[in-house]
Order: structure tokens, then sequence, then C-alpha cells
């Protein structure tokens, strides 16, 4: 009875610290790098959807690390990609994701 007890307390912590976690924000008090300047290949030919994603600085805990850009498809035609960037904010940087946007409902 009390492993059963402890087990659902301590889920219910876990399931509480996820909660918080999955909306906050992470500010950052180090001012991101430049974007490196990456030199674009030519989109795969078999799929002519596919859109270029810039590489962009993440944020791994302790430093920034560069993911290098690449092509993605689009999930519908008319979608356009609208790409992450770091915003300042109070004394940090928050980093805002990139995410898709139907191009005919601006």
């Amino acid at each position: 009875m009390k492993k059963t007890l402890l087990a659902a307390a301590i889920g219910g912590l876990m399931f509480s610290a996820a909660s918080l976690t999955a909306g906050a924000q992470i500010i950052v008090h180090v001012r991101p790098p430049e974007r490196i300047v990456e030199e674009v290949p030519a989109p795969p030919s078999e799929h002519p959807n596919y859109v270029w994603h810039p590489g962009y600085q993440s944020w791994d805990g302790h430093a920034y690390v560069w993911v290098p850009g690449s092509y993605v498809a689009s999930p519908r035609e008319h979608d356009v990609w609208i790409e992450g960037k770091w915003v300042a904010q109070g004394d940090g940087w928050v980093w805002h994701e990139g995410h898709w946007k139907d191009k005919d409902n601006d």
C-alpha cells in the first residue's frame, strides 16, 4: 500500500513538473551569436514542395549550438516557413520557434 501511494505521489510530481515546463519560456542571459551564413544546396528534384529551413543557434542549457539548415516538406501546398528567431526580452533572450503559415490566409 505504501509503495502504491509513493508511486502515485512521485507520478503526480513528475506530471506537475512537466506541465509547468511545457509552456515555459527559457530565458538565456547570453546574447546569441551571429547566424552562420549557409550555402543553400539545390532542392531535391524529386520533392518539389520541399522548403529550405535555415540553420539557427540553439541553446543546449550551457551554450549555443549551431543547428544546420535542411530541406523539409511543406505540410500544405500554400504554406510558407516563418523562421524561428531569438528575441530580446528583459535582461535575456527568448527563442520563438519557427512555424508554418498559410500564405493565402494572412
